[in-house]
């Protein structure tokens, strides 16, 4: 099982946690932002596939922002792949 840590950019979060085993996303975990929203989208994800969340999430823009907690999770999923 491999850890990471990501720092996103451009949303009210301020750091990813999360693990793949075996091509699947697992503990997925938010430091601050929106707390359920944050929360939901860990449980949601839990047990997924590391591409088919990334086809999900990817994109989702919040507020004219460009970006948002789930595109976050998304691009650091997309980072994870060159770090493991």
């Amino acid at each position: 099982m491999a850890k990471f840590t990501y720092q996103p950019q451009g949303v009210c979060s301020v750091q990813i946690d999360f693990e793949i085993e075996d091509d699947v996303v697992k503990n997925v975990r938010f430091t601050r932002g929106c707390n359920g929203n944050t929360q939901g989208i860990g449980a949601l994800v839990e047990g997924m596939k590391v591409d088919e969340v990334i086809s999900k999430l990817k994109g989702t823009n919040c507020n004219g922002r460009g970006t948002s907690c789930p595109d976050q999770l998304a691009r650091a999923l997309e980072l994870s792949r060159n770090q493991s």
